[in-house]
């Protein structure tokens, strides 16, 4: 029986890359906007630079390391020696950080933990008596079913994911999903997507891009690409590269025919970043769901790079023609410069067959907030 009076939301993520963070995002401003009173409290090793550009409703950052992910380099490689060391060491503690976590939330307990998708949210969850709701387009036994070098040196530990998992309540299940029979309720949701709130002229405008030049999003999330050299593209003549500070060598900021965008620029702006998606005429990317996400919902063609040996790749380039324009560079073109023809033959692609709904956040924070009342 649950205790009277705990209150609010524990948001476990997961600090590999901006995607995690950026949908639980939209459902937290989807569940204030419904309740704003409601109490938010993030747990995760997440940027806090993210949180802050994105998250416009009150919250509490609980920093900390959640789960260890895959190591990268850069956006579009992996270690996976480090990848496979780094996950042993989390989880060879992984009793004692679940007793950890339950002692600290022990004096301030929530009525609910939702988690994207770190294995410790539903253990947690499920010693303080509480719902443990997941919610994701993949879990991490998943990942590492596959990963190189990982059944090898801990045999142990894809079981042991899989018996946190099965502790939780419930899965949302998003898009594109894979990893989730090891939950035993589920259900689908649409698409998470953060949708644009400014219109393109009035973005290009705010940031400089040229409105009557083509222009491309040089979009390399968390990591970023900081060995692409700019100035070797083939296309300046009639293309525009838009890029922030993340993900690009900021040399290029002299560049003719390149805009740098600070990454502040979206802080108390008016503006957020999937305005700039919606604003030009194709993303330059490596395949994650949070900038897929962001194309379907602007409808945004995306040329898209390789990015290293890692599950969710395959089965998001198998279905993302689905629903975007969508055409693959390889890795020597890209860091050549050899962009014009990809791109010209990216815009001349017909559109995609099928749509999908983008509403995902607000049916999230519905299911959340029937749960949440009903273990208050």
């Amino acid at each position: 029986m649950l205790a009277s009076g705990r209150v609010g939301v524990v948001f476990y993520i997961s600090g590999h890359g901006f995607g995690h963070a950026s949908r639980q995002v939209e459902i937290i401003r989807a569940l204030a906007r419904g309740r704003p009173a409601l109490r938010v409290r993030i747990r995760s090793a997440v940027d806090p630079g993210l949180l802050a550009r994105t998250l416009d409703v009150p919250y509490e950052l609980l920093p900390g390391e959640v789960d260890t992910g895959i190591v990268q380099p850069s956006s579009i490689s992996h270690d996976d020696e480090a990848t496979v060391t780094a996950a042993i060491a989390f989880y060879a503690g992984f009793e004692r950080r679940i007793d950890n976590e339950v002692r600290t939330l022990s004096e301030d307990p929530p009525a609910l933990i939702a988690g994207d998708i770190p294995p410790l949210a539903f253990e947690v969850a499920s010693r303080l008596g509480i719902p443990g709701i997941a919610i994701a387009n993949f879990t991490w036994d998943w990942i590492y079913e596959t990963h190189p070098g990982m059944a090898e040196a801990a045999p142990w530990l894809v079981p042991r994911l899989k018996r946190a998992y099965q502790k939780a309540t419930q899965a949302l299940e998003l898009p594109m999903a894979g990893g989730f029979d090891v939950f035993s309720a589920v259900e689908r949701l649409p698409l998470v997507a953060r949708v644009p709130t400014r219109g393109r002229e009035a973005t290009r405008a705010a940031f400089g891009i040229p409105a009557d030049r083509r222009a491309a999003l040089l979009s390399f999330g968390g990591y970023g690409l900081p060995d692409l050299d700019l100035s070797q593209l083939d296309l300046f003549d009639d293309w525009t590269i838009v890029t922030t500070d993340r993900s690009a060598r900021p040399p290029g900021a002299a560049l003719p025919h390149v805009r740098f965008i600070p990454e502040s620029s979206f802080i108390d702006t008016g503006f957020r970043y999937e305005d700039v998606v919606s604003a030009v005429d194709a993303v330059v990317t490596k395949p994650g769901y949070g900038i897929i996400a962001e194309c379907v919902s602007t409808s945004t063609p995306m040329l898209y790079t390789s990015r290293g040996d890692f599950r969710e790749y395959d089965l998001l380039v198998r279905e993302m023609p689905r629903y975007l324009r969508a055409r693959f560079i390889d890795q020597r073109d890209l860091f050549a410069g050899r962009w014009r023809a990809a791109l010209n033959g990216l815009l001349a692609q017909p559109a995609p067959p099928e749509t999908l709904a983008v509403d995902g956040a607000a049916r999230a924070a519905r299911i959340l907030t029937s749960w949440r009342d009903a273990s208050r």
